[in-house]
């Protein structure tokens, strides 16, 4: 893997140590901050797993959400904007895949109806991905082919797909579960593989540090 500058992560350091130790595993320097500054220098983003986005961002009122933090949701999406527009590498893991979709122009569901298959329980529950289309080479498909098992914590999911988004991967459910931009660098799963075990979220780690 060619040596990074740096891989921002767009949260606060209290909440996101699971996603610091995984990068402290691949070797990996990085970042915690808000700061939008930031986003010049660092050459990668992570955007992190958190409640609930605000709801007026995505055109609705709040009818399910919970814990949102709309200053917090201000900053990741000012960060987002900016690697987006600089071209960079862009990962979104459970919260910012739906941010990155609502950056793009889709939105959310607030409370899916199958949201007891999702949800975390103390401990991570489990369930298996299927890949969209098998004409397609995505990053899913190189990594995990048609399936994978992966971890599970939210009960919101996307509804409508943002502008030059492509899904990758869903639940048996058919929840929306990985997007690829079509044009950018940029893509995002509902899991967490920052604590996915059996060497399934590294895999996918390394190749959004790949990424240029």
């Amino acid at each position: 893997m060619p040596p990074l500058s740096s891989v921002l992560i767009a949260g606060r350091p209290e909440s996101t140590k699971n996603y610091e130790n995984a990068l402290i595993k691949l070797n990996v320097p990085f970042l915690t901050s808000l700061d939008p500054g930031t986003a010049d220098t660092a050459t990668h983003l992570l955007l992190p797993g958190g409640d609930d986005i605000t709801p007026a961002f995505f055109g609705q009122t709040d009818h399910g959400s919970r814990h949102i933090d709309t200053e917090l949701d201000i900053l990741q999406f000012e960060i987002l904007a900016r690697f987006a527009a600089q071209k960079k590498p862009v990962l979104g893991i459970c919260k910012g895949l739906q941010l990155i979709n609502i950056h793009f122009g889709g939105d959310i569901t607030q409370h899916i109806d199958t949201a007891e298959n999702h949800k975390w329980v103390g401990r991570d529950q489990f369930h298996y991905v299927f890949h969209c289309d098998l004409g397609r080479r995505d990053f899913f498909y190189q990594l995990y082919g048609t399936n994978v098992k992966v971890n599970s914590a939210h009960h919101q999911a996307v509804n409508r797909t943002g502008k030059g988004l492509i899904p990758v991967c869903r639940a048996g459910d058919n929840v929306i579960e990985g997007l690829v931009h079509s044009a950018l660098p940029i893509l995002a799963v509902q899991w967490h593989p920052e604590r996915l075990p059996d060497g399934a979220g590294e895999s996918l780690l390394s190749y959004f540090l790949s990424l240029r």
